[in-house]
């Protein structure tokens, strides 16, 4: 019964997994690798050196710069991401005039595609025509340069990385929320509670497994968030806005001579670090009592 869906998952994650672990262990690159050109048939040189490149990207400070910027970016982006979402998950779990238009509109950037949204962005952010700048312009403050500036660049992608992920976060803590009785809330009402407490004794504690689960899958995805680093600003100005996965990506589609064996082993360290990440969550987990 489970014969197809093992084989999808080979397919699709398994061969390439395991590809992208050997060629990390060799020097292959767009020099030595098989490929054809016209009617001739060139076989692979490329040799197995081992562990070589990740002891040369271990050593390498770019590496060291990629990864503190890329913590520091997944942090930013998933703390406001959840702070943001959980505030509006409360305010849309009462009663008002209008709370379903206020929902669909909320959820309106997870259905449209990160491309396309970023693209929208990008022309909001232009310096010279771009609307935001407009805006400022009218009263009478000088343009910023959002996308040309290293500290407003990285303050311009975790802006829009957090308006792509706020819906996502919205939905499951609303979810959340509305799991928890109301008999609760009621009972610490009457029992003297005020605001504050009944949301750090109640609301809190009820929604730590969906908390601990979408926090776990958000940092995932930002430390991989592909589409708005490069889209955006395609890791400038200079390469202070790139990150781990788009420095891969430049190695291997974008130098010359591509580096195949290189990014390979780029992408390897980045899933052994999401692996320990997830590791060191699921054991914290474990010891708050939580079953993960």
């Amino acid at each position: 019964m489970v014969a197809p869906v093992v084989l999808v998952i080979g397919l699709i994650i398994g061969y390439p997994l395991a590809r992208g672990i050997y060629l990390s262990l060799t020097d292959a690159n767009e020099a030595n690798v098989e490929r054809n050109i016209g009617m001739n048939h060139i076989p692979a040189t490329y040799d197995f050196v081992g562990l070589d490149n990740f002891t040369a990207i271990l050593k390498d400070p770019i590496f060291w710069d990629r990864l503190v910027w890329t913590v520091t970016w997944t942090a930013a982006c998933v703390a406001l991401t959840f702070a943001i979402g959980l505030g509006l998950a409360v305010i849309l779990n009462r009663r008002f005039a209008g709370r379903t238009l206020y929902r669909s509109l909320l959820i309106l950037p997870w259905a449209v595609p990160a491309f396309v949204s970023v693209f929208a962005w990008r022309l909001l952010y232009n310096e010279r025509n771009g609307i935001l700048n407009k805006i400022l312009d009218g009263g009478g403050i000088d343009a910023v340069p959002w996308l040309n500036d290293p500290t407003m660049a990285k303050v311009s992608v975790i802006a829009v990385n957090i308006w792509l992920g706020v819906p996502f976060m919205l939905v499951a803590l609303l979810g959340g929320l509305q799991s928890i009785p109301g008999e609760l809330y009621e009972a610490a009402e009457m029992d003297g509670a005020g605001p504050w407490q009944r949301f750090r004794h109640i609301t809190l504690p009820g929604l730590r497994s969906v908390s601990s689960t979408v926090v776990l899958l958000s940092t995932i995805w930002t430390f991989n968030m592909f589409p708005v680093i490069f889209l955006l600003t395609r890791g400038g100005p200079g390469d202070s806005t790139e990150v781990l996965v788009t420095y891969a990506y430049r190695l291997s589609f974008v130098n010359s001579p591509r580096d195949f064996a290189g990014a390979s082993a780029w992408g390897v360290l980045i899933l052994l670090i999401l692996m320990l990440f997830a590791a060191v969550y699921r054991r914290a987990l474990r010891k708050q009592g939580e079953v993960w």
